[in-house]
């Protein structure tokens, strides 16, 4: 595995980071049940992330592999400080701009329009900055009238044009995206890809997760591949795909 490169120039560092919790072994059990039965819901402790130590420096793209439980997700909300690590210590400079969860910030009974503001507001843009960006997020997220229908009429690709609008309009320093860009027919990811290169000329920090792992070889300037909480290997993005295809298709 390739150590991270750790410097002043660095955007994002993890440093031992952990992140644990308790996993319910049993369904809800009612107060009556625990009084007249004596039972209590058995819990066993999940470890998500296990001591990673990662440095992503300023401008680059890190793409991030695995099978699914391998703690992707996760890594990706600890960077967003969503979660807070059981142990070791996250450090980012600048702001910082998400796809994650595509459905936070958004509430299905507004409209497109009005969840744009919403999420706008929770990535902490004015309403007046949202204004003067309303129009090309629009244009962007390219689904015409809908844009002033409830979010609930949106199917799931609507939504990710929406979330991806939005969350690209936004100068941040640092964007962290969760298999958004797999959604969506080529002409939109060819958009996406487009808009990112944009914010790449400008030295943005982005962290990918994609279970594409040809798109994230192709884009990438390095791979990092969990395995269950673990950084199995990390550096050149076709060493990393390639060992990666030999542990999920063993001869």
């Amino acid at each position: 595995m390739t150590s991270p490169i750790v410097s002043d120039d660095d955007a994002v560092r993890l440093d031992s980071v952990t992140v644990r919790y308790k996993v319910a072994l049993d369904a809800q059990i009612t107060l009556k049940e625990s009084i007249v039965r004596g039972r209590l819901r058995r819990f066993v402790e999940h470890t998500a992330l296990d001591d990673v130590t990662l440095a992503v420096a300023r401008g680059e793209m890190l793409g991030v592999i695995g099978r699914n439980g391998a703690g992707k997700t996760t890594l990706l909300n600890v960077m967003a400080r969503v979660l807070q690590p059981t142990a070791g210590r996250l450090r980012l400079r600048g702001s910082v701009s998400s796809i994650i969860d595509l459905l936070s910030g958004f509430h299905p009974e507004l409209t497109g329009r009005e969840n744009a503001y919403l999420r706008g507001a929770f990535l902490g843009v004015s309403r007046a900055r949202m204004h003067e960006r309303i129009d090309a997020i629009a244009a962007f997220a390219d689904i015409g009238r809908f844009f002033d229908a409830p979010l609930r009429t949106y199917s799931a690709g609507m939504i990710v044009r929406l979330a991806f609008a939005v969350t690209a309009s936004v100068d941040a320093d640092i964007l962290l995206i969760d298999e958004a860009l797999g959604v969506g027919d080529a002409e939109f990811q060819a958009k996406c890809a487009a808009r990112m290169a944009e914010h790449r000329t400008r030295g943005v920090t982005f962290v990918v997760v994609s279970h594409d792992v040809a798109r994230l070889q192709a884009s990438c300037d390095r791979i990092v591949w969990l395995d269950q909480g673990r950084i199995r290997a990390l550096g050149d993005p076709r060493d990393v795909v390639a060992q990666y295809a030999i542990a999920q298709h063993p001869a």
